[in-house]
């Protein structure tokens, strides 16, 4: 999917760790995507004044505070699997059922924090996962109220359901589905950095942030799920492939961006005021 102006910043910024991106790289970065330089610049006053991002000099711009844990969840893809232990048989649940559905805001930040870490919705507002995370129930509670839960949904551990019951959690995730997902998605890792070291520049600056993006969102949203659930040996494979197309993106982008310093900018210098 093609990045919006402000995906993209928020994206790179994300990938800089801290270090502040000149507008100037932003503007070429965008126009890899035909995102005009008009469109970067609004971005860049909106989501400063959202407090996502922050001036950092003059002309450049790093991630605020506010985005720090954002920036941390989608940055953690690289040790998913260190989050993981072996699974004991129970569940961790999460009841929204006396929480409040009027506010499309609140809901929009439930769904997604429930989403991220892995929860399926067995009945409505009641929502497991397998207690396979490293951290325990406190850590859990703490990652989805980070995430934006309301700290009023009551989260707490389950076990011994009855056969029945068990039988349609296991119906929660489509473990097959996850899993093919994650060998075909390693496979198309593997066949583009074959490749990578052929294509121009440019090409291979957009399409590592494109694959890369969408192999991370799929780390990042993935319930981390145990064994019979999913081929976690697939899972892992994965990563380990996403690791190296992680190390070979930002090679790509650090020569794109020292290209990029090199010329002179299009049209008139992209500052924002």
């Amino acid at each position: 999917m093609t990045p919006t102006a402000k995906s993209l910043i928020l994206e790179l910024l994300v990938a800089a760790g801290g270090v502040p991106l000149a507008v100037r790289q932003l503007v070429r970065a965008a126009a890899l995507f035909e995102i005009s330089q008009n469109n970067v610049r609004v971005a860049i006053v909106r989501l400063a004044g959202s407090g996502l991002i922050e001036a950092a000099g003059r002309g450049a711009y790093r991630l605020a505070p506010s985005a720090e844990d954002l920036a941390r969840e989608v940055a953690s893809w690289a040790k998913a699997e260190e989050r993981v232990k072996t699974w004991s048989g129970g569940y961790w649940a999460v009841f929204t059922g006396a929480l409040g559905r009027t506010d499309r805001a609140a809901l929009r930040r439930r769904a997604r924090a429930l989403s991220i870490a892995g929860f399926g919705e067995l009945e409505r507002g009641l929502h497991l996962r397998p207690d396979n995370l490293r951290g325990g129930i406190e850590a859990v509670r703490d990652r989805l109220h980070a995430l934006g839960l309301e700290t009023e949904a009551p989260v707490f551990a389950a076990s011994s359901f009855d056969p029945g019951f068990e039988a349609r959690l296991q119906r929660l995730w489509d473990g097959k589905a996850l899993s093919s997902g994650y060998q075909r998605a390693r496979l198309e890792l593997e066949r583009w950095l074959e490749g990578a070291g052929k294509l121009d520049p440019d090409v291979a600056a957009r399409e590592s942030f494109l694959l890369g993006g969408r192999a991370i969102r799929r780390i990042v949203y993935d319930p981390l799920l145990p064994p019979p659930f999913v081929d976690v040996a697939e899972r892992r494979a994965f990563i380990e492939t996403m690791k190296v197309m992680d190390r070979e993106g930002r090679r790509i982008w650090r020569r794109f961006f020292a290209v990029s310093d090199a010329e002179p900018a299009p049209g008139a210098e992209a500052r924002v005021h």
